[in-house]
């Protein structure tokens, strides 16, 4: 099993699923998360479609259960493919907690797979349109974001607890972070010959995407669906589809950048046609 190539993906909600599913074929799938019970059946529905999967526990929010993990991948073969989808939404968790994962649980997935990654081999992050919803922040701000030692960013004055007022300022905050994160790290992964890019989805139907639905931002994910020029939701098998062309060949020449897929939110907002208050 040694010599297989080796697709990590961290997060084994509906869309770590849909990118395992469509890129594991003839693969191994090296599929990973905190939740024991959410792997257990992911794991047991990939394999009954035929893939091959070993599964791991892993928490983005610990350097050493991270670099556990990247200890396993190195182990199964050549880690031609790793995306990260792990992630806590404002209906999850408070501040502290959702940029403990999703802003450094990001740049720890960035600086440990970057190490390992394949020459050719192709890396992916999984963020979300909410990081186009902040108010710019300032050039020395986002040079902090994307230059900060890895074990260092939370200590950033800015992203300190009287500065991130809520949950969902922290969410666009970390979301945002992840942007100039992978724009940055896309330096390092190009030494290797490797790439590295993000998307940004949309209100996409997960369970992660019910839960903040059904909570006090209700109204306002209704209105960003209705205002949109999709009018709809998404799926995450159109996530996956944009995994599959970022982590492909056809986009050899890509690295560094974010794809955003929002059925027009961001547009939409921007013209003034949706109000969204974080």
């Amino acid at each position: 099993m040694r010599n297989r190539d080796v697709v990590a993906v961290i997060g084994a909600g509906g869309i770590g699923q849909a990118i395992a599913r469509r890129l594991g074929a003839g693969r191994l799938v090296l599929l990973a998360d905190l939740n024991d019970d959410i792997l257990q059946t992911a794991t047991e529905v990939l394999e009954r479609d035929g893939h091959t999967v070993i599964a791991e526990t892993v928490d983005v929010s610990s350097r050493a259960s991270v670099e556990a993990l990247v200890k396993t991948a190195t182990s199964l073969g050549d880690i031609v493919q790793v995306i990260n989808t792990a992630g806590l939404s404002p209906v999850q968790a408070n501040p502290a907690a959702i940029l403990r994962v999703d802003l450094y649980g990001t740049a720890l997935f960035l600086e440990q797979f970057g190490t390992v990654i394949a020459p050719c081999g192709a890396g992916l992050v999984i963020s979300s349109m909410a990081g186009y919803m902040l108010p710019r922040l300032a050039p020395d701000q986002d040079r902090a974001l994307a230059q900060t030692d890895t074990d260092e960013l939370l200590a950033l004055p800015f992203l300190a607890p009287d500065a991130v007022p809520n949950s969902g300022a922290a969410y666009a905050l970390a979301k945002h972070a992840n942007h100039v994160q992978v724009e940055a790290a896309s330096l390092r992964w190009g030494r290797r010959g490797a790439r590295v890019n993000s998307i940004s989805p949309g209100i996409i139907l997960t369970p992660l995407a019910r839960d903040e639905m059904s909570g006090p931002g209700a109204a306002g994910y209704q209105a960003m669906i209705e205002h949109s020029p999709a009018g709809r939701t998404g799926t995450v098998d159109e996530v996956a589809a944009a995994a599959g062309f970022l982590l492909g060949p056809d986009a050899g020449f890509l690295t560094g950048t974010d794809l955003r897929i929002d059925g027009g939110v961001i547009p939409a907002l921007r013209a003034g046609q949706i109000h969204v208050q974080l």
